[in-house]
């Protein structure tokens, strides 16, 4: 079975068989000061968070591990539906593919599908993690032999509705408290700490 809940850094979700958020548009956007729409200052007003971390290996093995091996490095407590009951994370390689967890009941819970699938530089997937699906980005840049840069760009925010943006995810606060940003940062040093952070011997300053 096939559940629609709200994965990390997402809100946790409720009890097994219940929906996942609808895919609802926020308000119009009507037009603002200076001949600029309404939408375009509330994009403005919610810019897309940005998180990056350098690992110490090639972009290549970089993009095979985010992609191949999530469901052992990725922090599934508290960033998961099922926490300590996900058995594995899939990423189906290809434009349209399914990303989504499962359960040691071979329950299967959707985090988004691939809008876009460039390996090894780019993957772009909706996100149903929060109260209206937003976009996820990860990219992946080559900065040496065995040096990488891999950044999350999550964005869409101005879907949400302000009392939407302050729903608690799966940490406390959700996106007006800076809680989308942190969970970001928490999952990307765990991605690091499995392919082996950069620091000064690869001529990386730590502060």
């Amino acid at each position: 079975m096939t559940q629609t809940p709200d994965p990390g850094p997402g809100r946790t979700s409720g009890p097994a068989g219940t929906s996942g958020p609808a895919g609802t548009s926020g308000p119009a956007g009507t037009s603002g000061p200076a001949g600029t729409s309404g939408a375009a200052v509330t994009a403005l007003r919610r810019p897309p968070i940005r998180q990056s971390t350098l690992v110490r290996s090639d972009v290549r093995h970089t993009f095979d591990t985010f992609v191949r091996t999530i469901g052992t490095w990725w922090p599934v407590d508290p960033f998961s539906a099922g926490k300590d009951r996900v058995r594995d994370i899939i990423i189906e390689q290809r434009a349209g593919g399914r990303v989504y967890e499962i359960w040691a009941d071979g329950t299967e819970v959707d985090w988004g599908k691939l809008l876009a699938w460039a390996p090894p530089d780019r993957f772009v997937m909706t996100w149903n993690g929060t109260p209206v699906p937003t976009e996820v980005e990860l990219s992946f840049a080559a900065l040496g032999p065995a040096l990488t840069r891999v950044t999350v760009e999550h964005r869409g925010w101005e879907a949400l509705t302000d009392e939407q943006l302050a729903e608690d995810c799966a940490l406390p606060g959700g996106y007006s408290a800076g809680s989308y940003a942190t969970g970001w940062t928490r999952i990307l040093g765990c991605l690091a700490a499995a392919l082996g952070p950069a620091g000064p011997a690869d001529g990386i300053p730590t502060a």
